[in-house]
């Protein structure tokens, strides 16, 4: 499921990191055994800042990525596994599944301990099964409003059997239920903690991974120190982590990231942004020579990420679901040029998207044709015929004569603003008025999930390889949390809900299919790009490999002390 037959998909991930208040005291650790004199120390960077670090509630990439090094889920991936692989994680072995595949019963292993911190008093507080089943039921705490929520809407029951044996009771089978219990929302957190600093409890990651905060200053530098306390796991006969520290660094532009890669600052680069192509590849895509001499390594890998633009359906102006609302989201989605976008914005690293499901995601259909494309003159015809009309200015109006004023969020970045003026002619070309709105993109989230956005351009990276983790984005009882469009359509609710009962098969690609036809009709979404990129890493960089779901790989890499930088 991982090759292409053209290109590889890589994921717009890099690693972010958040500050626990009382942390900023850890001195420094003493190097591990392997590091004879000298610190393993990662150099990395972060493409955005985070927005706090509950696994109940975080559901930003970069809050995401650190969540991996915290916090423990009861399964993980198999590091080098393709395709991928489950294995235990905090738990003895793979889960006993009985009853017609409705009951998972786990061992836990009892060598799991959170990293100490004053709510334990003292305390070296071992992981039980208690604590699973208590962070299982926070996800569905009203008050948190998390995100995750519709992964556990088919549990029926989740039960200590006694200290370390879990048992977890579902309504109905789910072919991707232990692809749940690998996320960093399924993390296991002790209630200890969450007493202790209630709604600042994304300020104090108190974890059982394989790294703890240091210190931070916020969206600018941030310290992760290896959790020696970390239960026994090897990798290629060394004892994880290997690194002593991860240095990480906030830089949003991209031209600074590639630059602060070539000169050393950093030790690897995902996603090599396309506006930078030029400085770092050949025209057929190769690595430049003078930086193949210096030992750095082009790695292209496949990861799974689509870019679309969503519009708020429950939106006075945009949304609704009568023929004229349908008709101007479906003419704004004719009005979308994708061949320029992926030429002139992403520098030919792209692919277009027809469908939410990337290439390699189970349940994608390399057969399916979309029923819209790049076509403005369609676009204006559409307009013409459902009472939009152009006024002396050139700019449509509403069917009932009032303004008709398009307000689309954007980031507020080079990038944001070079994609507003790429949406702006567009929309203008049909006669569309529309303005942007800048913000940092963690605002955006949080306005979005209220329903204040209009239109936001936005991307999703698979938690799971499997369609459901794509489609679901859509699905009505969503609305709020990941489904930012609120869209609420039977036919697509009937649909998603039969499908997801299902394994990948032939039947429930159909179904797929008939979703995917229902987006292109009623358009809550715009359908962009699956982008094409690679990665770059330093020559003194060991065990680097990127994984088509984990957002990140800390804990298997290993430096050169003696040659870096």
């Amino acid at each position: 499921m991982l090759k292409t037959c053209a290109a590889i998909l890589i994921a717009a991930v890099t690693a972010v990191a958040v500050f626990s208040a009382h942390a900023a005291a850890h001195a420094e650790p003493a190097p591990s055994p392997a590091s004879s004199a000298a610190p393993k120390v990662l150099h990395a960077f972060l493409s955005t800042g985070e927005t706090g670090l509950d696994p109940a509630v975080a559901s930003d990439v970069a809050s995401l990525s650190l969540l991996e090094n915290l916090f423990d889920p009861l399964l993980r991936y198999d590091y080098l596994a393709r395709p991928v692989k489950l294995i235990p994680n905090t738990v003895s072995a793979m889960p006993a599944i009985t009853d017609d595949g409705k009951t998972y019963t786990f061992q836990l292993r009892q060598d799991v301990y959170f990293t100490p911190d004053p709510a334990f008093q003292s305390a070296k507080r071992q992981v039980t099964a208690d604590d699973y089943v208590y962070s299982f039921q926070r996800l569905r705490d009203p008050a948190l409003k998390s995100p995750w929520l519709y992964l556990f809407d088919v549990v029926a029951a989740t039960e200590a059997v006694d200290k370390f044996t879990l048992r977890i009771r579902l309504k109905a089978p789910d072919p991707n239920f232990l692809f749940y219990l690998a996320m960093p929302a399924t993390a296991v957190v002790a209630r200890e903690v969450v007493q202790a600093y209630g709604a600042q409890v994304g300020n104090h990651p108190i974890g059982t991974g394989p790294f703890k905060i240091g210190s931070w200053k916020h969206s600018d530098q941030i310290v992760l120190l290896a959790n020696r306390e970390f239960r026994p796991t090897e990798f290629q006969g060394k004892r994880l982590p290997i690194l002593d520290r991860i240095d990480i660094k906030i830089v949003e532009e991209y031209q600074s990231r590639v630059l602060g890669f070539l000169n050393g600052e950093f030790d690897f680069l995902e996603q090599l942004p396309e506006s930078m192509k030029e400085m770092v590849l050949t025209a057929d895509g190769q690595l430049r020579p003078e930086l193949a001499s210096k030992g750095i390594v082009l790695a292209p890998f496949p990861v799974l990420q689509t870019y679309y633009m969503w519009m708020n359906m429950d939106d006075p102006l945009i949304g609704g679901y009568s023929k004229a609302k349908v008709a101007l989201r479906r003419a704004i989605a004719l009005s979308y040029n994708s061949a320029e976008d992926i030429a002139t914005m992403k520098k030919g690293l792209a692919v277009p998207a027809v469908t939410p499901l990337p290439p390699n995601v189970l349940g994608y259909d390399a057969r399916y044709r979309s029923p819209v494309g790049y076509d403005p003159a369609l676009a204006n015809a559409l307009l013409d015929r459902y009472g939009y009309r152009k006024g002396k200015d050139g700019f449509r109006t509403q069917p009932d004569g009032t303004p008709l004023r398009l307000v689309m969020h954007s980031e507020a970045s080079t990038v944001g603003r070079l994609r507003d003026e790429l949406w702006r002619k567009n929309l203008n070309a049909i006669g569309l008025q529309v303005s942007f709105k800048s913000d940092k993109k963690t605002e955006i989230i949080k306005a979005s999930r209220l329903g204040a956005v209009m239109m936001f351009e936005t991307n999703w990276v698979a938690d799971f390889p499997d369609g459901d983790n794509f489609y679901q984005l859509l699905y009505g009882p969503n609305a709020g949390r990941a489904n930012y469009a609120r869209f609420n359509l039977p036919a697509y609710n009937q649909r998603y809900e039969q499908a997801r009962l299902m394994g990948e098969s032939p039947q429930r690609t159909l179904l797929y299919d008939e979703l995917a036809n229902i987006i292109h009709a009623y358009t809550p979404w715009v359908l962009l790009t699956h982008p094409i990129s690679a990665d770059l890493q330093q020559p003194w960089l060991k065990n680097y490999r990127r994984h088509p779901v984990e957002f990140t790989n800390w804990r298997y890499l290993d430096v050169d002390a003696h040659t870096a930088h």
